[in-house]
């Protein structure tokens, strides 16, 4: 009587080690370290940080302020602008965040990340640190040109380092949304046209530009509950004074709820794709 073959179980695939704060942090530091070198070799990675600050802050001053605060009254302007600029500097920032993770993607280097010993969430987390490098500079770059043209700090410095701070937990939060974008679309000029689509009427239906009190009562309502004039209100609340407290918690839930829906889910996607 023959033996029956018995064919043997396949082996279940190994799991990915588990990594504890420290090896996490270790990870996320030397991933930073790695994305700040790749800018050195290639500054004109920086070429937005720099340029597009001074551009729009020229371009707005000089084609609005006229209209808004009377012809040859720009410089009244510059103090209702330049801290809601803030807000659009973030969030133009975060969104290199999700063309640059798709274009990694296609150029195979998130293939030598998944042979190596590391968390994957540290890959988004040193994406994320890099780009509020980054949108620091913006800010400081921003602020300066801001100053040249007359900007009136009506506060003290601790405000004015709070509403840069406070740009910077919001940014940080959408650069969430935008790293999901790029882990789901298949190409970064996709990535760019969705985000674009989506970020144009956020941009303007908000106090950046103009007060909601000339909006339609319907964009007012909208406009009032946008996170971007949210932040756009505390910022120049925090620089020219005034009441900050209710638009600073309104920020701060916003980056606290897109944080806690979307970080999960793009970490998620991210282990399943590679």
């Amino acid at each position: 009587m023959s033996a029956a073959t018995i064919t043997a179980p396949a082996p279940a695939p190994a799991r990915e080690p588990r990594i504890g704060l420290r090896g996490n942090l270790r990870h996320i530091s030397a991933l930073v370290r790695r994305n700040a070198l790749q800018i050195k070799q290639d500054p004109e990675s920086m070429f937005d940080v720099v340029m597009m600050p001074i551009i729009f802050t020229l371009m707005f001053v000089y084609v609005f302020g006229g209209a808004i605060a009377g012809k040859g009254n720009q410089g009244a302007y510059v103090n209702y602008l330049v801290p809601g600029l803030m807000a659009m500097t973030s969030m133009n920032i975060a969104m290199a965040v999700g063309t640059g993770i798709n274009e990694d993607f296609r150029k195979g280097v998130m293939d030598r990340f998944r042979t190596m010993p590391i968390a994957r969430s540290s890959v988004l987390v040193a994406k994320i640190v890099t780009e509020v490098g980054r949108m620091i500079v913006a800010s400081a770059i921003q602020l300066g040109m801001g100053f040249a043209l007359g900007l009136t700090l009506k506060t003290s410095v601790l405000h004015l380092l709070a509403a840069v701070a406070l740009s910077m937990v919001f940014g940080a939060a959408l650069m969430w949304i935008f790293i999901l974008l790029g882990l789901t679309m298949k190409t970064a000029q996709a990535v760019q046209g969705v985000a674009m689509i989506v970020l144009m009427p956020l941009q303007f239906a908000s106090s950046i530009f103009a007060p909601t009190s000339t909006m339609p009562g319907w964009l007012k309502a909208f406009a009032d509950y946008n996170p971007l004039a949210n932040l756009a209100d505390a910022a120049r609340a925090l620089v020219n004074g005034g009441a900050v407290a209710h638009s600073v918690w309104l920020v701060l839930a916003w980056s606290v709820g897109i944080t806690a829906v979307m970080a999960p889910l793009a970490v998620a996607k991210f282990r399943k794709k590679t």
